[in-house]
């Protein structure tokens, strides 16, 4: 049985054009795009037809950076990937890529493996698997290999969280090296972890316990510092890097100088880095704890710098680094000691509201918005033109988008299993109405019509965004 739906009378919005158009949805797929009004468009017929007169239709989004259910600090991410992956699609997400966990001592099979368990069939929108590396030997680089030939093409690691996730720069190289031969593309945490918990011990020491410290220890030079060297590693080994949520102005220094070297050098900041500042960290009764992340808030004038990386393309993506902790119960096990803290913050469900209130707000173009919130992240990853783009033979994961709603975020009115909001109070212009996916309807007109088990896993093909 075939199935059709017609968005009719939207204005259409890829990152590279702009048409009022009518686009004709086929068993799950985009079947063709017709201008609104032509005899091409007239002919098109389905059994759904949806009206999108005066609203925007865009391409789902793609969160290239979440953790699902991620155990972190003694404690596990509070958004499973039922309730996660439903949060997105009411945000305007139709596609994740998560971070499946290598343990140290084992292997990346089974922590692939365990992170399938807790995915399939749970999810309301498709997913992906990036692969974090903790454990860099002679069994691990041969498993890269095979993860690369089965869809998992990009590998996480760590400069930061020594004795959890750390890398050191031998482990670092010989992954990077790795990856340069099979074509995966590394993902860095670039920060400074052995310097940091020095001074982390420090700034305990001298009493220095609330979570604004958290910020203050974790310097923006410490990141540009990391950045730097993850850079010339990346150089060494004749591999593209990938630098995961930059926060610092020094940090998109490094970057932009690598980029301006010609380097296969990518940057991705978040949301949290480009609304939110150490302002939120200082917040009177442990209220700052909710912004607990790392890289860490920094001061409001780093915003600046964030926006320009992102309209001169040296930084490419928005990614969420979704990881959500709940206030009461999580957050608190750091009460008198800032580095108990689990690291993290909810935002899968705000991403697309809050980078078109950019657009809004003037920092970014329409299309720029898709680019960085849909087309770039599916290229990055391995996901283009199936994803990210609203073209003939693409999954036709569709959003109708209200440009005109608005609405006040708060933790009464999200869907994220979480008890808090970081940007709780914030009034912003654009709404998500509609979402499909693989052009089944998982929001329809502001209602949860999807399911659990509905999204697919999705294997990547290799970085489709190098120079």
């Amino acid at each position: 049985m075939s199935s059709r739906t017609v968005i009719r009378g939207g204005l259409v919005i890829t990152a590279s054009d702009e048409i009022h158009a009518d686009v004709l949805i086929e068993d799950g797929r985009i079947a063709a795009l017709a201008a609104t009004g032509t005899p091409a468009a007239g002919a098109f017929t389905a059994e759904r037809v949806i009206d999108a007169s005066g609203k925007y239709v865009i391409p789902g989004g793609v969160d290239g950076h979440t953790h699902m259910e991620m155990p972190f600090g003694g404690t596990y991410a509070s958004d499973t990937f039922e309730t996660g992956t439903r949060a997105a699609a009411w945000g305007g997400t139709t596609t994740i890529v998560d971070f499946a966990v290598q343990g140290v001592g084992h292997s990346l099979r089974e922590g692939l493996d365990a992170w399938h368990a807790k995915a399939e069939g749970n999810c309301a929108i498709d997913y992906g698997f990036h692969m974090i590396v903790s454990d860099v030997n002679q069994e691990t680089l041969k498993e890269m290999d095979l993860l690369v030939e089965e869809g998992v093409t990009s590998f996480k690691q760590f400069m930061a969280y020594p004795g959890v996730f750390y890398s050191d720069d031998g482990q670092i190289l010989r992954a990077m090296q790795r990856a340069a031969g099979n074509g995966g593309l590394i993902m860095m945490h670039a920060e400074n972890g052995i310097a940091i918990d020095v001074l982390v011990e420090q700034a305990l020491a001298r009493g220095e316990t609330d979570p604004r410290y958290h910020g203050e220890v974790r310097k923006a030079l410490l990141e540009a510092e990391a950045t730097h060297r993850a850079i010339r590693l990346a150089q060494v080994a004749g591999a593209p890097l990938y630098v995961v949520h930059v926060s610092a102005a020094e940090a998109v220094a490094e970057l932009t100088r690598a980029r301006d070297d010609g380097l296969n050098v990518f940057g991705e900041t978040c949301p949290q880095y480009l609304f939110l500042s150490t302002d939120n960290l200082a917040e009177p009764d442990f209220e700052g704890a909710k912004y607990v992340c790392s890289t860490p808030l920094r001061p409001r004038e780093h915003q600046a710098v964030l926006w320009r990386g992102l309209r001169t393309n040296d930084l490419q993506v928005v990614s969420t680094d979704h990881c959500p902790f709940c206030f009461t119960g999580q957050k608190e096990l750091g009460r008198g000691d800032f580095s108990k803290i689990p690291n993290g913050m909810p935002g899968v469900e705000n991403r697309m509201d809050l980078l078109h209130q950019a657009v809004v707000d003037g920092h970014i173009s329409r299309r720029r918005w898709i680019e960085i919130a849909c087309a770039t992240p599916a290229r990055m990853f391995g996901l283009y033109p199936k994803k990210g783009t609203i073209a003939p033979g693409a999954d036709a994961d569709v959003v109708v988008y209200d440009p005109d709603a608005e609405q006040v975020i708060s933790a009464a009115t999200h869907h994220m299993n979480v008890d808090y909001s970081a940007y709780e109070g914030r009034r912003v212009t654009g709404r998500v109405e509609t979402v499909l996916s693989r052009g089944e309807p998982v929001i329809t007109e502001r209602e949860y019509t999807g399911r659990a088990g509905h999204g697919v896993y999705t294997p990547r093909s290799t970085c489709q965004y190098l120079a």
